[in-house]
């Protein structure tokens, strides 16, 4: 009860709470209800709390007030971001899958690194994804500026940065940084389709920068000589990410793209030696290994390579780096699927030709003949069987 006053007043934010009577003929500001004044927060950019237990009233506020922050580009008011520090436990109320998509979200918009940022500094980070609380202050080698919680952070600003030209927020990009990123056609159409839960391969791209080094402090280890490493950081990463995104009630899409991902997140550097490109056959194996994103994953490689510099990147380091990726981009996709490519053999023709019985000897002998036929090394049934003979 309490007539429409009350109720605007009972919403969340200020913004929020505005209302046109039903009898208006035009929408004059006079005419708008705003007992809080809102218009005055919407003319100044400002995300202010209504009271001071509306995240008591609805806990999933908590993310919603950064969430609309990052959409608008507006700011939290001080006092509104205090309510939100003391009442950050309270996250844990939240549906799953609340928090998942208001994650998402704020993700999405440019500016996700300020906004993961924001969510740490209001004590929100720890509370949605504890498993980063590990990372700070995690020293790693020279060749990284930061220690690896702020890499992780720094690895979402620089996919804003990469995709800057795509989004049309050049305005914050270095430059030099986009003009050298490899790009294909139809880009801005691969990035911006949606892979499960309604959001894009681009923000899931977001999502796994934050997340590709999470097991970075469960592997570390320091030789005698002082070395540091981090063996297997890649595959428990996968594993952690995982678990992650099974709490927040991800799809099995998003999931096995993120930790493919993950898992492969530093191969396209470690394909060839150093100066050198690729083999036609490196690039068909990187492809078929990763066949949710191969070229999602060249992406994070870019990302995190600017990461790991930091300001002390030249850009003769950073040149090199975009043309391998460029290499593996544009190989890669010259090169035909194995769905694609034309049948020359098939499992039967190899048991024939070679007496042999079902089992995975034949698989590994038909992976092989694909691989040569993707290459162009083969072309006819005749070669095919000729190059499984040379191999048993």
């Amino acid at each position: 009860g309490g007539g429409i006053e009350a109720d605007l007043c009972r919403r969340d934010f200020t913004v929020d709470s505005l209302a046109l009577p039903m009898a208006v003929q035009s929408i004059h500001r006079k005419e708008i209800i705003d007992p809080l004044g809102g218009l005055t927060d919407l003319d100044t950019g400002v995300i202010r709390a209504n009271a001071d237990n509306v995240f008591h009233a609805d806990p999933a506020r908590l993310l919603r007030a950064p969430r609309l922050a990052a959409q608008l580009q507006f700011t939290i008011d001080e006092k509104t971001e205090s309510q939100i520090r003391r009442d950050a436990g309270l996250v844990s109320r939240v549906a799953p899958e609340r928090v998942r998509d208001e994650l998402m979200r704020l993700l999405s918009f440019p500016g996700a690194a300020d906004s993961v940022r924001w969510l740490d500094r209001a004590g929100l980070l720890s509370q949605v994804l504890p498993e980063l609380d590990e990372a700070r202050g995690v020293t790693q080698p020279k060749e990284h500026h930061w220690d690896v919680f702020n890499h992780l952070v720094e690895a979402v600003g620089h996919v804003d940065e990469i995709f800057a030209h795509l989004t049309g927020n050049q305005s914050t990009a270095d430059k030099f940084v986009t003009s050298m990123v490899p790009t294909f056609e139809g880009i801005q159409e691969y990035f911006q389709e949606e892979i499960g839960d309604g959001h894009t391969r681009l923000t899931y791209l977001k999502l796994t920068a934050l997340l590709h080094d999470v097991a970075k402090p469960a592997t570390k280890t320091v030789e005698p000589s002082g070395r540091m490493r981090f063996l297997g950081h890649h595959t428990v990463g996968e594993e952690m990410a995982g678990e992650i995104m099974s709490r927040l009630r991800f799809s099995r899409r998003g999931v096995r793209l993120v930790t493919q991902m993950i898992r492969n997140h530093l191969r396209p550097a470690q394909m060839a030696a150093k100066g050198e490109l690729p083999t036609g056959r490196a690039i068909y194996r990187y492809y078929r290994d990763v066949p949710d994103g191969a070229v999602d994953t060249l992406y994070l490689n870019m990302a995190d390579f600017l990461a790991a510099r930091g300001p002390t990147m030249t850009e003769e380091d950073w040149r090199d780096h975009c043309e391998l990726m460029d290499h593996i981009l544009t190989k890669g996709r010259q090169q035909s699927a194995p769905e694609t490519l034309p049948k020359i053999i098939t499992g039967h023709d190899i048991m024939e030709a070679l007496s042999l019985q079902p089992g995975p000897e034949v698989g590994r002998l038909l992976g092989l003949a694909h691989e040569a036929q993707a290459n162009g090394e083969i072309n006819s049934i005749d070669e095919a069987l000729d190059l499984v003979r040379s191999l048993v």
